[in-house]
């Protein structure tokens, strides 16, 4: 069995490809806590196999995407001593599965190019690819498959955290769309603004990155709202929580 893991900022995404096999078995996405030891981790990681009817034992190999670079060790060693296997993590600039082409592609995140990957594999190129976390990330595929460049925004709910905190009359909502723009009161007013807003902005984002890729490129959209955005425009093709997790899977049977 091949677990990968997908580390991010806000939440760790994971999953459990059994042998051979091109689908997810399991997966989960929990809370990214830097405080744990390799022991909590361990004990974490093998609870969630023991609710699944995993065992630890079935772990082949490790794949990880890392963006939380002090969690590194932690997880290698939580991986040796509960699953006795050495992870493989996942950099952007080091693999060979996608030609990065950015000024600097050291610099770039080892997750995006993960789900990048995942996605080229399922839906080809051109793609724009939109991930939905702590940050709203707009990655652009060329035709020839390359990782040209991204656009970065705030994320959805850090910038729905600014609000509500810096505004003291301001209730916190649920990210759901109400029937029409135009509020009649506080909290549909702030569901208009916040999803309808968020939504006009990834349409004008794939509006200029098709026009500067060329192309009508498809779009496949990542991340824990993209389903909720996706819901209200016609500009996203296709909705995938797992690309990151896809990508890693790839990743490994390329190294095999």
């Amino acid at each position: 069995m091949l677990l990968t893991i997908d580390v991010g900022n806000t939440e760790t995404k994971l999953g459990c490809f059994e042998d051979g096999s091109e689908r997810l078995s399991h997966t989960w996405r929990v809370t990214t806590e830097r405080r744990r030891t390799a022991d909590e981790y361990g004990v974490f990681l093998t609870q969630l196999f023991a609710t699944a009817g995993l065992l630890p034992a079935e772990v082949e190999a490790v794949v990880a995407a890392s963006v939380v670079p002090p969690l590194d060790p932690v997880l290698e060693q939580a991986c040796r001593r509960f699953f006795n296997v050495t992870p493989v993590f996942f950099k952007a600039h080091r693999q060979n599965l996608m030609t990065v082409v950015t000024e600097r592609p050291n610099e770039v995140g080892a997750d995006l190019v993960a789900a990048a990957i995942g996605a080229r594999d399922l839906y080809g190129a051109p793609l724009v690819v939109i991930s939905y976390g702590t940050a709203t990330v707009f990655m652009a595929i060329s035709a020839a498959g390359e990782y040209l460049g991204v656009a970065i925004a705030p994320g959805i709910n850090i910038s729905v955290d600014a609000l509500v905190g810096r505004t003291a009359k301001l209730p916190e909502i649920a990210l759901e769309a109400p029937g029409q723009a135009i509020g009649r009161d506080t909290i549909s007013a702030l569901q208009s603004g916040i999803v309808y807003g968020f939504v006009g902005q990834t349409e004008a984002m794939i509006a200029r990155f098709r026009k500067e890729l060329g192309a009508n490129a498809r779009t496949v959209a990542t991340g824990g709202l993209a389903e909720t955005l996706a819901r209200h425009t016609d500009a996203i093709d296709e909705v995938n929580p797992h690309l990151s997790l896809l990508g890693l899977r790839s990743f490994h049977r390329a190294n095999l």
